[in-house]
Parts: structure tokens; sequence; C-alpha cells
């Protein structure tokens, strides 16, 4: 999951692109991000931005664990992360199977909302996700209480497996493999 050169976009899809976060030089607009009242599932209310490097620089050093900037007609437009839900995140709490990849996204606050716009990015990730043969299916585990990204779940082909109780919250163990995002969608991955 690293060794790419941070500066270089590593997908695109249309209008979209991911390339690696710079946790240090990208730390204050993701403290915008995450910090921000809609971001609330993201955990990071209160960090400032000196915490929001430390976290993106830990993610960075993860074997297991990383994280892209998302870009919209190239600007910072979200946030990706990827990891690996038997070693990280899910560890002990679900059957992993080979080829299982953890997904992670944020959307930056928007001054004019873009009808579509959410529903672009995560097809992108999942897309970008599934641009790698070894990816079997994707996994997230979002809060329970957030509504709106369940709906964008399965929007792309998440079936729900259940609730699971995580140190931080209660989230809703959904999985999507490459054929149920293509039949979801019609973006071959």
């Amino acid at each position: 999951m690293s060794g790419t050169q941070r500066s270089a976009v590593t997908f695109r899809r249309g209008d979209f692109g991911l390339r690696p976060l710079d946790a240090d030089a990208d730390a204050p607009l993701l403290h915008r991000w995450v910090t921000h009242p809609k971001a609330v599932f993201w955990l990071m209310q209160d960090a400032d931005v000196a915490a929001v490097a430390a976290e993106y620089r830990r993610i960075a050093a993860h074997p297991y664990h990383d994280a892209f900037l998302g870009l919209y007609r190239g600007e910072p437009a979200f946030l990706a992360e990827r990891y690996d839900p038997g070693q990280v995140e899910l560890a002990g709490l679900f059957d992993a199977r080979d080829g299982d990849v953890g997904m992670h996204f944020l959307t930056a606050p928007a001054g004019t909302p873009v009808p579509g716009f959410t529903r672009g990015v995560i097809t992108t990730v999942m897309a970008w996700l599934f641009s790698d043969p070894a990816t079997g299916r994707v996994v997230v585990e979002p809060d329970v209480r957030n509504t709106a990204v369940h709906a964008l779940n399965a929007a792309v082909g998440f079936r729900v497996v259940g609730p699971v109780v995580k140190p931080e919250k209660t989230a809703l163990l959904s999985v999507c493999t490459r054929e149920q995002f293509l039949t979801a969608t019609g973006v071959p991955a």
C-alpha cells in the first residue's frame, strides 16, 4: 500500500483524481475538513492542525493503512483512506477474506453543493480500489447513525452485513464485491 510518489496523481476517472496524501503539507487543508460540523463522524472535531498532521503521519507509516487526497478538476475536494480490515479498524470483528480492502472517504465542505458530487466521489474511490486486481471486495464500517453514507454505500453496491461494536462507535459493517459495484453503477472495475 505504500511506496508511491507523493506528488503524482495515481488514479484518474473523469474530473476526479487521487494522489498520495502529504501529511504535513496537506494538514491545514485536512484540518478544515475534518473539524467541520458535517465531518462529525470522522471523530476529529477537536483536533488542531498538529494533531491532524500527526494522525496522517501515523497512517503513512502504517504498513496496512494509507491516505490519499482526492481532486476534482485538479483541486483538492475529498479524502480517501484504504486499509487492510483484517489488520486495522476491524481486526477480530469480522471474518476477513483475502482480497478485502477497507475504505473511508470524506468530501470537503462546499459553499454551494454540486448535485451528484458525493456519489461521484464514492464511485471514483470504489473504481480506484477495484482497479487493483487483488481487491476482491471493499469493506466499510461507518457509524450506524450516518444514514447519508449508508444510502451512498447502497447506491454503489454495498450490502449490509450487520452492526459491529468498535471502541469509538457502533458501526454498520457492509461489503461490496466487484460484481455488485458493476451491477449498481455500470462502472467496470
